[in-house]
């Protein structure tokens, strides 16, 4: 009687043993999911950045364009003013 509770007992082991190995397996590939997402985050992070720094650049120069046509334009309508008020 004592045999069958011994190889009952190391039949449950065995399954605790199986669960607990499956259990490594899966945490190990949700390990290598995440690190793969947090390459590809980091990767799309420094493509977006350098977007943003192309979009700035070219807002400093619309802006510099604008100021430029404005102080241009502020002498002619300084003339304007002067020839309405003759």
């Amino acid at each position: 009687m004592l045999i069958y509770a011994l190889i009952g007992l190391c039949l449950a082991l065995a399954g605790v043993a199986g669960l607990q190995m499956t259990y490594m397996l899966y945490l190990d590939r949700l390990d290598r999911e995440r690190k793969r997402r947090l390459t590809e985050l980091e990767r799309r992070c420094r493509m977006l950045t350098s977007r943003l720094e192309d979009a700035e650049q070219r807002i400093r120069e619309q802006e510099s364009v604008i100021d430029t046509l404005f102080a241009e334009n502020a002498g002619d309508e300084a003339w304007a003013e002067v020839i309405d008020e003759s």
